[in-house]
């Protein structure tokens, strides 16, 4: 008898994470120098309280940084902080959710990852559509 994969056998376990005070412009930083399309945001003990999408971070910054129209008040969008920013309705899986259930909370829930997490709340990995559609795939 097979059992179903798991989303701890698809997932992503190189975390990329940010604080509660980190700023859009450091985000925005974060999520192009490591290639990603999300960070998870924590708290003080490593607890999982948001993610933010590189989509968040391009709908809240001004469409005028860094253009010659560029005014103080679009600079101030990069200072915006990451609890501002994340989303605070928080999905998330475990290891052991199979990857059917996960595919089914992302498009019930309109989102694109889900923060993996242990019984501490704390990260484990990440899983995305991709790694989903990958693993239909393979």
């Amino acid at each position: 008898m097979t059992t179903a994969p798991s989303v701890g056998s698809i997932m992503s376990r190189s975390l990329v994470t940010v604080s509660l005070d980190d700023t859009l412009e450091h985000i925005a930083f974060v999520l192009e120098r490591n290639a990603i399309h999300h960070v998870i945001v924590t708290d003080e003990s490593a607890q999982v309280i948001g993610v933010i999408s590189d989509r968040d971070v391009l709908r809240s910054t001004s469409p005028f940084v860094g253009k010659l129209a560029e005014r103080m008040q679009d600079m101030a969008t990069l200072k915006i902080r990451a609890h501002q920013l994340m989303s605070r309705k928080l999905c998330s899986a475990t290891e052991e959710m199979s990857i059917s259930e996960a595919a089914e909370l992302l498009l019930r829930r309109g989102i694109s990852c889900l923060p993996v997490l242990d019984a501490s709340r704390r990260a484990v990995g990440i899983v995305t559509w991709r790694d989903l559609l990958r693993a239909l795939l393979a």
